[in-house]
């Protein structure tokens, strides 16, 4: 890893340049120990490794065992050549007119603009590797036959007609396991509290309703 990252930061000039894309991904606690390491390195294959990005996959099962597992990756932002070399984030294209030829600005320069050599930038990859997320858990979970199933949506997407809990992390999920109340579930039971006078108050609506009719 040291060797990577030196390397990838040896080839940058610019003193704010971005190194690495981080992620970091919560594993089903569902599956055993080596499917959710085949799951996660299929993953990385098919979504990083295939376009050509460099990953570097840490994974962590903090006791209790099976609790919170979950990985941290780093995507390099270049990819490397044959020999090893890494290649350009972009280059430099130059604007012509209309005759195709290239426009020389008052400050003496050729006036240019910026082309990336991939598109690891673009956003929209941000929704397409979740959905691979998703569709991958999934199959992963039905191939050793559990029956649980995972969406990445949200509740309003999904038509659920319910308040989302907030996340808690490792740590805090920690403490209120060993009886340590936080703020975080406080605010979760107190979701869970109003989920459930919802729910009583649409059953009570729905009953009504049906007395109408």
């Amino acid at each position: 890893r040291s060797i990577l990252w030196n390397s990838a930061e040896s080839i940058e000039t610019q003193w704010n340049a971005q190194l690495a894309r981080k992620l970091i991904i919560t594993l089903p606690r569902e599956l055993p120990l080596e499917e959710n390491i085949a799951l996660i390195r299929q993953y990385c294959d098919e979504q990083f490794c295939s376009k050509g990005m460099v990953v570097d996959l840490c994974m962590h099962d903090p006791d209790p065992p099976g609790y919170n597992p979950h990985v941290h990756i780093l995507l390099s932002m270049r990819s490397l050549d044959e020999n090893g070399r890494w290649l350009s984030k972009a280059k430099k294209e130059y604007v012509l007119d209309e005759n195709g030829e290239r426009i020389l600005l008052p400050s003496g320069e050729w006036k240019s603009h910026k082309v990336y050599t991939n598109d690891w930038n673009d956003r929209g990859n941000v929704v397409r590797w979740r959905d691979a997320w998703e569709k991958i858990q999934n199959q992963y979970l039905e191939k050793n036959g559990r029956p649980e199933r995972v969406s990445l949506q949200s509740y309003a997407k999904q038509g659920i007609d319910q308040i989302p809990e907030v996340h808690m992390g490792p740590a805090v999920a920690h403490m209120e396991e060993k009886g340590v109340r936080t703020n975080i579930g406080d605010l979760n039971r107190d979701i869970r509290k109003t989920n459930s006078l919802l729910q009583s108050i649409r059953q009570i609506l729905r009953d009504l309703f049906g007395w109408l009719d």
